[in-house]
């Protein structure tokens, strides 16, 4: 079987491992070079702390994927706790602060029903564990112990190098397109493939424009990494500012800045905001007592669906997409990247709720955050 993958970033590369694996033949096309798109200037948390059976499982199999892949060239899964918070009520809170104590609360309670190590803790107890986080304003903590990092660009990266030693052509500077037939349209003129998996991020929609619609948006991102920080901290996402940090190196990655707003995939500012600069230096004050100058700074694009979860599966007789990944995309490619392979080759079922074809395309819905603490 000779597939073609459409798409340099963590699930396209590790839909071509995985293929290479499986002794297929892969051709993986990148328009610009591997890691240049979204799983370049990701965040890199990888956990399993999700209330939804179905996520959890993902996440639990993702982690599993990632340590065994660890160690491979420069690639490796750095052990962490992740750590989700909320904070006291604040004056004009209107009741949100309770909500999301109590949705905390309820997650961690169908966590643990899913056997995920997770925990709660007081704001006390979270300075007393964690000596270098701030707990006095902090309402509830919840622990997930199953959880680590990786850096994006390494991981995504080094799966491309071992897809190449094991047989996978990757050619790179090649946009592609995929007509109604399934041919791929590449520079040098038309290919046939026995299969098509377009995993392209934001341009998903463009290269599959052929075949069908897709309802994704893509939204901007942005994070930082400060120079050496004199602390030991989880990973950490904090419900009610919606900004998250975890260790980078000898300092920090800290990350939010989110606009939810639509963004043409081929022209967005790639560069951080003064704005988020300041504000996440105030962020490292509240969380840990201190901020740390910046030593670089981006923005990413993460995309969204209407129900906020993933498109994944066969959209046309021989053409699978995985897009839509609402930031999680990273994080669950290994396990994502093993399920596609196993639908395609028969070996597996299509992950439910998943499936491309729920939609008609042109549905009409506002743009939510993926790590909002609703959606865990």
């Amino acid at each position: 079987m000779h597939v073609a993958v459409v798409g340099g970033g963590a699930v396209g590369v590790t839909v071509a491992h995985d293929l290479t694996e499986q002794d297929a033949e892969v051709t993986l096309f990148e328009a610009d070079e591997v890691a240049a798109g979204a799983s370049g200037r990701a965040a890199g948390l990888c956990y399993d702390a999700f209330s939804d059976e179905r996520d959890a499982a993902l996440g639990v199999r993702a982690l599993e994927r990632f340590r065994e892949l660890s160690g491979g060239g420069s690639f490796s899964f750095e052990e962490c706790p992740y750590v989700w918070l909320a904070r006291e009520p604040r004056p004009g809170d209107d009741g949100r602060a309770d909500e999301r104590v109590a949705t905390i609360r309820e997650h961690v309670d169908r966590m643990r029903d899913h056997d995920l190590d997770v925990s709660l803790l007081t704001g006390a107890d979270l300075a007393e564990r964690f000596p270098g986080v701030v707990g006095r304003d902090v309402s509830v903590a919840a622990v997930a112990e199953n959880a680590g990092y990786v850096d994006p660009e390494e991981y995504t990266r080094t799966m491309a190098l071992m897809s190449r030693m094991a047989g996978a052509d990757i050619v790179e500077d090649a946009p592609v397109g995929v007509t109604t037939d399934g041919t791929v349209e590449t520079p040098d003129g038309e290919r046939a493939f026995d299969a098509v998996v377009v995993a392209a991020g934001a341009h998903t929609p463009q290269v599959v424009a052929d075949l069908a619609p897709i309802p994704v948006k893509p939204y901007r991102v942005q994070a930082l990494t400060t120079e050496a920080a004199d602390v030991d901290p989880p990973m950490l996402f904090d419900a009610t500012n919606g900004f998250y940090l975890r260790p980078h190196g000898d300092g920090l990655l800290v990350g939010d800045g989110t606009e939810p707003v639509e963004q043409d995939p081929d022209d967005y500012d790639a560069e951080a905001d003064e704005a988020f600069l300041t504000e996440c230096a105030m962020y490292q004050e509240q969380a840990l007592g201190w901020s740390w100058p910046t030593d670089r700074a981006w923005a990413g694009l993460c995309t969204a669906t209407p129900d906020g979860d993933p498109l994944v599966g066969e959209l046309a007789d021989g053409v699978y997409v995985a897009t839509g990944w609402q930031g999680h995309g990273l994080m669950r490619a290994p396990a994502i990247a093993e399920r596609l392979v196993g639908q395609l080759l028969d070996d597996a079922d299509p992950i439910p709720g998943f499936e491309p074809g729920r939609f008609d395309g042109d549905e009409q819905f506002e743009i939510v955050e993926g790590m909002d603490v609703e959606r865990r």
